[in-house]
């Protein structure tokens, strides 16, 4: 092809069978696959540094939203504030919290209130591997800022404003609907 389809016309192309599929992918800037193949560099970086704990960055990040939402000694987050902070499903949360419930680092406790509603607490042991990981962590994160420069800042701002519920709002007010 020529030049490159708008963004808004590619859809219409593929629709309309004037695009093949192979032919799209050729055409798109997917910011989806550019964040996901930057985020699974990151997490490599990062699942690198902490593994001496015998822990991912994941559940390093988990861990650390745990502890952060608790600040302030207000009570343990319950799993649906800890999901809507994490922007994901609380079946998601449940799974990824699995082994650290499994280990001892994490234990589910019921509201005293909703025997419904589940708060996740950090156990001693929990508190004292996320220290030991944070520590790691620290000297990675070190490593990328120096890396990406002044672009750091600018990309967590970014990431930050895409798992925002404003965003998600934004995305789903130019919804097109189709019939």
């Amino acid at each position: 092809m020529g030049k490159k389809l708008s963004i808004g016309n590619l859809g219409e192309e593929l629709r309309g069978g004037r695009l093949s599929p192979p032919e799209l992918l050729s055409e798109l800037v997917c910011t989806n696959t550019a964040l996901r193949r930057a985020s699974r560099r990151l997490g490599q970086l990062y699942d690198d540094a902490v593994a001496p704990t015998g822990l991912k960055a994941t559940q390093v990040g988990l861990l650390t939203q745990i502890a952060a939402l608790r600040e302030g000694g207000h009570q343990w987050p319950t799993l649906q504030s800890l999901a809507e902070r994490l922007a994901v499903s609380i079946s998601a949360l449940t799974h990824a919290l699995r082994p650290l419930v499994r280990d001892g680092l994490v234990e589910l406790m019921p509201d005293e209130h909703d025997g419904r509603t589940k708060h996740a607490t950090l156990t001693t042991s929990g508190e004292h591997r996320l220290h030991e990981a944070l520590v790691l962590w620290a000297d990675a994160n070190q490593r990328v800022e120096v890396v990406l420069g002044r672009s750091a800042s600018a990309l967590r701002a970014l990431a930050d404003d895409v798992a925002s519920p404003e965003f998600l709002e934004a995305y789903e007010a130019r919804r097109v609907l189709r019939g």
